[in-house]
């Protein structure tokens, strides 16, 4: 029941973050609406496209019905959402700590590898924001020092490890998306980064 609905949180608040950015650059309404569902269902899209298995959006337009639904909301109300602490970082680091454990757990329910499931763990959480700010020509977090990436895959990691402790799946889950947002809202609020590459570069 916990990864369902992580599963319909992720997808929201992954749209509210494209909405936002519509909003930002004054778009119309269906602009808006694209980037909204874009950014919500992509992660979630290339998951399962490299599980292999139906995809989520397709078999249940209820995923679709939410992305309509912020798009309507941010329509009205974007200019009250800004006046929130940084809606879009921290609205993508929710979504990243939810679609993370998400991403992972669906791995593991059609019996892939640990390795496979971190990775889709780290795919779903990362793959619509960059789709999101690719598209919208905007600098991607995931090319920032600071902690992004590191976040999804500390927290599908511990998704998988807990798991395979025997700690039930909402309990991993619940703890290990408190963990990755712990650690995005670290980068957010206080810069928190990880050690970078200092060797040589050919020129």
């Amino acid at each position: 029941m916990l990864l369902q609905v992580l599963d319909y949180f992720g997808v929201a608040v992954f749209a509210i973050t494209g909405g936002i950015v519509a909003s930002r650059k004054q778009l119309d309404f269906i602009a808006l609406l694209f980037f909204a569902t874009v950014t919500g269902i992509g992660g979630g899209t290339l998951r399962d496209l490299l599980l292999g298995v139906p995809v989520f959006w397709v078999e249940n337009e209820g995923y679709l019905l939410i992305c309509l639904i912020v798009s309507i909301f941010l329509w009205f109300s974007a200019h009250w959402v800004e006046r929130l602490h940084k809606p879009l970082r921290w609205a993508d680091a929710i979504g990243i700590s939810a679609y993370c454990v998400m991403g992972a757990a669906k791995a593991m329910t059609v019996g892939d590898t640990v390795l496979v499931a971190i990775l889709m763990g780290v795919s779903t959480a990362t793959f619509g924001g960059i789709l999101r700010d690719t598209i919208a020509g905007e600098p991607s977090s995931i090319v920032k020092p600071e902690i992004y990436v590191s976040a999804a895959f500390t927290g599908a990691s511990g998704f998988v490890v807990l798991v395979h402790l025997g700690l039930p799946p909402a309990v991993s889950a619940a703890v290990a998306a408190s963990l990755a947002l712990v650690l995005r809202g670290g980068a957010i609020e206080f810069g928190w980064t990880l050690p970078g590459y200092r060797g040589r570069t050919k020129t």
